[in-house]
């Protein structure tokens, strides 16, 4: 993004924090605290990951006197979240906090020094919601925090509202064997996949007498949807009586296969675009690392038009949709003419590929008469 109308400092900062972050920081909105040149922004508010939701923090710097680190105003509900009230000058470096550290060395002409500031906040508020959830009176979400405080990276939350009743969130980074991002060849992701379990505890009244089995979702990084898409696992069964550190080695073990077999798939992929180049010829462009798309140049007599393939993580038990796109005709916008998403012709994930590619081609020779007859229409209408 731009960052117009900040002083050049600030602009530096932010666009450091922003690009260099380990977390997807963003930011929302834009102001000014310059009461003598309101066209100079100096504030900022920043949507932070943190539980597998998002806190927002306005960042209050003052134009006028950009020597000082920014003040920071925090969420609603985080009033009693207080994390510069302990800072104590004079303190042993071994026991100084990250957020201590990034105050006393604060320099603004150093890009790199908002972010330290934020991982500093951040650090503070990870043990800030710890403590909250520590202070719950309620058995069940004490012992579980027992059985897993072990576990690097665990982030909790309390939540409650108006009309909700009180929560505890935990996310938790899942541990496994293996290492993602170097199972696929010509992998492009910058860091490393993660794949966290959200596990959400409805804190237990006085009078209930059984705990209800907690919700659980998987959520992962957003790149890894190209490979394996977590909506897509069923999440084994929580037996009653189970605890976090019972059920966690068992989901570990089947994400495991699971993705094994989603690296496992791309190979297939690849064969059945191989397989396609047998009728239609070389692919235009194709996904090379994930073959989850392929654009073939395909034609019916004179008519010449694209074939369009769009692979899912689940193929071949999902078959491949297509779009054709007409070389030859415009729509009203000057676009070239595209057919509907197709994927009703005759398919079975237990063909061969070869098969597969051969079948998907005979039904091409006949759509595309239908394609061509779409296309000239579309241009009567024009």
């Amino acid at each position: 993004m731009a960052f117009e109308g900040f002083p050049p400092l600030i602009a530096d900062q932010l666009h450091y924090l922003l690009n260099h972050s380990p977390d997807s920081i963003k930011i929302e909105n834009v102001w000014s605290g310059n009461k003598f040149n309101p066209k100079i922004l100096d504030r900022f508010t920043l949507v932070i990951p943190y539980c597998l939701e998002t806190i927002k923090w306005d960042v209050i710097y003052n134009s006028e006197y950009t020597m000082a680190p920014p003040d920071f105003i925090f969420g609603p509900n985080d009033e009693d979240f207080t994390p510069c009230s302990s800072i104590t000058v004079g303190t042993d470096d071994s026991q100084i906090s990250s957020l201590d550290k990034a105050l006393f060395e604060w320099d603004n002409q150093d890009s790199t020094r908002l972010l330290v500031l934020i991982q500093g906040l951040r650090d503070q508020y990870v043990a800030y919601q710890r403590r909250r959830v520590g202070q719950v009176d309620d058995d069940r979400v004490k012992f579980e925090i027992s059985t897993v405080v072990t576990r690097k990276g665990i982030e909790m939350q309390m939540t409650s509202g108006v009309d909700k009743p009180e929560e505890v969130k935990f996310a938790v980074p899942l541990v496994m064997d293996l290492s993602i991002n170097k199972m696929v060849v010509g992998c492009p992701w910058k860091h490393q996949q993660k794949i966290y379990l959200q596990v959400v505890y409805p804190i237990l009244r006085k009078y209930e007498t059984a705990p209800s089995a907690p919700r659980l979702r998987l959520v992962s990084s957003s790149d890894l949807k190209a490979l394996f898409s977590v909506e897509d696992v069923k999440l084994p069964p929580w037996i009653a009586g189970m605890c976090l550190a019972e059920y966690l080695p068992h989901l570990e073990e089947t994400l495991e296969r699971q993705i094994l077999e989603a690296v496992s798939a791309i190979d297939l992929r690849r064969n059945f675009i191989e397989a396609l180049t047998l009728f239609l010829g070389r692919p235009l462009e194709a996904d090379a690392t994930f073959c989850r798309k392929a654009t073939f140049l395909a034609s019916s007599g004179q008519f010449t038009f694209m074939v369009h393939f769009f692979l899912s993580t689940l193929f071949p038990k999902h078959q491949p949709a297509l779009v054709l796109q007409s070389c030859q005709h415009l729509n009203q916008l000057s676009v070239p003419v595209k057919s509907n998403i197709l994927t009703e012709y005759p398919w079975s994930p237990r063909w061969e590929m070869g098969r597969m590619a051969e079948q998907l081609c005979d039904f091409l020779t006949n759509e595309a008469v239908n394609f061509k007859k779409y296309c000239n229409e579309a241009l009567l209408q024009h």
